[in-house]
């Protein structure tokens, strides 16, 4: 017999009967891959050739504290992508405002001292099957970029995905 709690705190002791074979989850699967979109603050270009690779790789060190996994990390000067897979324990926001205050804190102390990321971000479910595709298009940022600016392919994101927006409060 196990103790169970009462709201008061007091023990009651009753024997519960395993349900469908006995069988119990041990623990939270989950298989969570998100496309993550932020850009400078004013997509100002603060994201320099010669520190870019190892901001990316700093943003990748993030998500692997957070036993997540950085599948790819991409960008321009002025924004980044990045295709990630998360624990279930953590919500989109939390791991976009810890990825996001750290690195620029990072930025700041190693490279320049008026970088920041802008207030908001996109953030979009992938599929497995997706995965990809999607790191194709991520690898291919400075090329895509040469023929789109950002703000434009954001809305087309934002479109894509049946975001409801109002372009007055994206851009900060």
């Amino acid at each position: 017999m196990q103790p169970t709690a009462q709201a008061v705190g007091v023990a009651e002791e009753r024997m519960e009967k395993p349900q469908r074979g006995g069988r119990h989850l041990s623990h939270t699967s989950g298989n969570i891959l998100l496309h993550l979109i932020f850009s400078t603050q004013g997509r100002r270009t603060l994201i320099k050739p010669h520190f870019r690779a190892d901001l990316f790789a700093y943003l990748g060190g993030i998500v692997r504290e957070m036993q997540g996994t950085a599948l790819i990390i991409n960008g321009t000067a002025d924004h980044v992508h990045m295709l990630i897979r998360i624990r279930p324990i953590h919500s989109a926001a939390e791991i976009a405002r810890v990825i996001k205050a750290n690195s620029s804190k990072w930025v700041r102390a190693k490279w320049s001292s008026e970088f920041t990321w802008q207030t908001g971000y996109g953030v979009f479910s992938v599929s497995e099957s997706n995965v990809a595709a999607v790191t194709r298009y991520v690898a291919g940022q400075e090329e895509h970029h040469r023929k789109h600016p950002f703000q434009e392919e954001f809305v087309a994101f934002l479109k894509k995905n049946n975001v409801a927006y109002d372009e007055k409060y994206i851009w900060d």
